[in-house]
């Protein structure tokens, strides 16, 4: 019961967070992905370089049980979803994600992204019988492993002799100073202003 009620409480701060950034606006996003505006772009870029360098630096530190990290399988099929999925991201401007907190606001165009994400997964679930069979299921460089090493006896390393705290914290720093740097308008002249929340 404590698991669930943490879950909501989390969820309800990662829904406000996404709703005040703009992450639950299509004009935000498809603005963002045309690279007419890049506030949204800039606070994701930082929070995911800001996630990766506490979360390494909470297993280093032993705060964090590595038990608790899980790497998802490579395989083909994810390369083709993620294509698929990135279209319909750029076209209808939300993701699962945001469509669902879009919804809390109110907005009827995210409901019916959700249904479609509903009935997209309900397709999937009848299919993968047949899917689980073809190539799509073919691993990437053996499925579960990660860049670097990580501790983990669980997952194999690409770069055994590299550390993964080290690579994480460094691409983390490096995010968020890639996202500091970028400017709001790239086609502007001013390239002075470093607001990380899109005006509504």
């Amino acid at each position: 019961m404590t698991t669930i009620l943490l879950a909501i409480v989390l969820g309800l701060f990662f829904g406000f967070a996404l709703h005040r950034v703009g992450a639950t606006s299509p004009h935000h996003i498809i603005n963002m992905l045309r690279l007419k505006d890049l506030r949204l772009m800039k606070t994701i870029l930082f929070a995911i370089g800001l996630s990766s360098v506490v979360l390494f630096l909470g297993l280093a530190l032993g705060l964090i049980n590595v038990g608790h990290i899980s790497v998802k399988s490579a395989y083909v099929g994810v390369l083709i979803g993620g294509a698929i999925f990135g279209t319909g991201f750029a076209i209808g401007g939300l993701c699962p994600g945001t469509s669902l907190t879009a919804v809390a606001t109110g907005r009827k165009d995210a409901m019916f992204f959700v249904l479609g994400g509903l009935v997209g997964a309900f397709a999937y679930m009848l299919s993968f019988d047949f899917i689980s069979q073809t190539f799509l299921m073919d691993k990437i460089a053996g499925g579960k492993v990660t860049l670097a090493a990580t501790g983990s006896a669980k997952y194999d390393a690409l770069l055994t002799s590299v550390s993964g705290t080290a690579v994480a914290i460094a691409i983390g720093i490096a995010l968020m100073a890639f996202a500091w740097w970028l400017p709001e308008d790239p086609f502007s002249k001013d390239k002075t202003h470093h607001n990380m929340v899109p005006a509504e």
